[in-house]
Parts: structure tokens; sequence; C-alpha cells
């Protein structure tokens, strides 16, 4: 049943494995990296009290030995403090530049020890094993890696691409139902920002995968990572056709620097709800049919996802503020805001060409209807 999607970067080129029971394997899929028999493991500690067993016992059958650091579960986890302890374990354990690193958590572990390897010794290997649906279809892909910092999320990192990616499906059967939501918002965004047969799929098939049919899971997950993979070879750097896959993320890291990074907003959450305004703000530049962001809404709502931002709890800045959020997005270039606005689904551009009155007015609407 494991599917397998090839990202081909030359000599950084690698595997994503997607299936069950991939963490059982995980020592015969690891144990061909190796120069010798030891990894360090960095885990999430909820995931670790769920699973570190299972990956352990899985390495230990091809006679690998172990290493773990744990660390607390959530996005303030993203931070110089907790980078700074990871580096310093790293060294304590003397990892050296041929050895692997195992990520082993969802989307903050796996940007935080990506780091870390990226700056250990100049560079360590390391092995992404994703546990969260938004770590499996999005972040775990691709090379991305870093922290937070006050000015806004994911400002400080490198692009270091991982050696190999384990994403085991049956471990998403563990995740509470507000968690599979959450990635379920990056699943959307591939289908809206480039594949509407996607689209189309997800919308008579996701509540299948959701329920946990592992057939549809699997194919949910690889259809979007082959989409990233794909990107990702195109522009591996963010110089052009990556920044697609930000579709949503420029409303969405304003959100979740005005929420302070908590769980009032989880990034996926964060997505739905920024590709909703995205599909929004393309219909009012005449950019998009007008149904569009009601199909985007709707299907957002019969999947029980937040989509607007009335179903964000707590106070937000007022239009204004939210904008000033958002002027600190990585892509501002000469002070100009990049949007990935659509021409319809499966149907993203680029584009600096905004108005900011327009933006605002958006925000006011969609602040309004709060109260």
């Amino acid at each position: 049943m494991t599917q397998i999607v090839h990202v081909p970067l030359d000599d950084r080129a690698y595997d994503i494995h997607i299936g069950p029971r991939l963490l059982e394997r995980s020592g015969a899929l690891i144990a061909p990296l190796l120069k010798r028999p030891r990894v360090a493991i960095v885990a999430d500690a909820h995931v670790a009290e769920l699973h570190l067993t299972t990956l352990c016992k899985g390495l230990e059958t091809n006679g690998i030995s172990t290493t773990v650091m744990t660390l607390p579960q959530g996005e303030a986890t993203k931070s110089w403090p907790h980078f700074e302890r990871v580096v310093e374990w790293l060294l304590a354990e003397k990892i050296e530049r041929q050895d692997i690193v195992i990520a082993f958590g969802g989307g903050v572990i796996g940007d935080l020890v990506g780091f870390a390897a990226a700056v250990l010794r100049r560079g360590v290997r390391f092995v992404q094993v994703p546990t969260s649906l938004l770590a499996q279809v999005d972040s775990s892909v691709g090379g991305k890696t870093g922290i937070n910092a006050p000015q806004g999320k994911n400002l400080i990192g490198a692009f270091h691409q991982p050696s190999l990616v384990l994403a085991d499906t049956g471990i998403l059967n563990t995740l509470t139902k507000r968690d599979y939501l959450a990635g379920y918002g990056e699943v959307v965004k591939y289908g809206l920002l480039g594949d509407y047969d996607f689209f189309q799929w997800l919308e008579d098939h996701s509540s299948r995968a959701a329920e946990g049919d592992m057939e549809a899971r699997i194919h949910l997950v690889k259809r979007s990572v082959e989409m990233k993979a794909e990107i990702v070879v195109r522009d591996e750097t963010e110089q052009g056709d990556r920044a697609l896959l930000n579709l949503g993320h420029t409303f969405c890291h304003a959100l979740e620097a005005a929420t302070g990074y908590s769980d009032r907003l989880l990034h996926g959450e964060g997505v739905a709800i920024g590709c909703a305004l995205a599909f929004e703000l393309s219909a009012r530049m005449g950019l998009c049919p007008q149904e569009d962001p009601s199909r985007v809404r709707a299907h957002l709502k019969a999947m029980g996802m937040k989509a607007d931002l009335s179903d964000i709890a707590g106070e937000l800045p007022d239009a204004d503020g939210l904008l000033e959020l958002m002027s600190q997005d990585k892509k501002v270039v000469d002070g100009q805001l990049k949007f990935i606005l659509a021409r319809g689904i499966g149907e993203a551009f680029v584009t600096s060409d905004v108005e900011r009155q327009v933006v605002r007015g958006l925000l006011e609407e969609a602040l309004q209807d709060r109260r």
C-alpha cells in the first residue's frame, strides 16, 4: 500500500514514502543512509508518548541505536531558546556531519530540527518523520526550515532538504479532529492553487479520508506532496513559482501573529481562512468568478473547518493593525507585498498589483462580521 514520491534535486534528491506502518520499517529505510548505526531523534513530547517506542523498535530491528530529546508541543517551541537547546544537545551528543538527525513530530519540530541540522557543523543530514497531516502534506517536503521571530513567522531559517521523508499515514488515526482538519487546510490549498480536478476529488472524497479510509488518505497525501515536489523542483529557493505555495499564507501569518501563535488559531486553520480571503479578494478585483469564494467557503464549512475571521475566538487587531502585520511577510519586496490570488479554482498566480485600500476594505468587512 506504500506509495513513493521522488523529489529529483540532483545530489540532494530524496524519496517521500507514504503509507501505514512506516515507523515499524524505519530501520530498513534509514539504514542505507547511515555511516554508523546511530541516530539522534528530536521529538514532540506528546508524539513521543504515543509513538516513540514504535519508532525506536523499528530502528533497533536494524541495529540502529538512538539518543532522544523531546520538546514541548506548540508553535511557541519554534523559538531561539529551543533552537539553542537543540543545537547544544546535538553537539553534546557528538553528532557528526555524516550522521542523521530525525525530526519526529509535526511542522514545528520539522522546521526547528531542520534548521538546527542546517547550521550544525555547517550542515548535517536529517530525516523527516512527520506525524501530523499538515507536516505530511506540506512542511516536511521542500527544505524550508526555520523558527519564528517576535516580528513574524518563519523569518529566521535556511533552505535545507531532508535526506528522506517517512509519512506514516497510520499515525493520523491518533490526531484530534481539530489537528486533522488544521492539516486539511494545507491539503485544500493544493487543489485551489493548481489542480481543479483534485479540488473536485476533495469535495467528493475528503470526508472519507477524515473518517479514516486509508486508501483515500494515501491519495490525499500523495497528490499534495506530488504538487509540492513539482513546484520545489522548478523553484527550490522561492524566486518565482514556489511562492504559489503561499496561497492563503499572507493573511494566515498575520492572523497567527495577531493571536500570539497560540492555540486560538492553528496554522492550518489560518491557511484555510487565508485561502477564503484570497479568493474573496480575487473576486472583488474581478479576477475570478464571483461564485468561487462561496464554493471555497462551502467546502471548508462542510468539513467543519474555520473559514472566516468570525471563527477566531477573542480579540483581533483592526484592519490597519492586520495590514501592518502583513507588511512583515517574507514576500515583501522593495516595500511591496506580494499576494497569491486566483483566476479561478486551480489557477493561482503571484502579483504585487493589489491596492492597499481594497485589502483594507475586505478586512474591515470581515472584522465587522465578527460583531
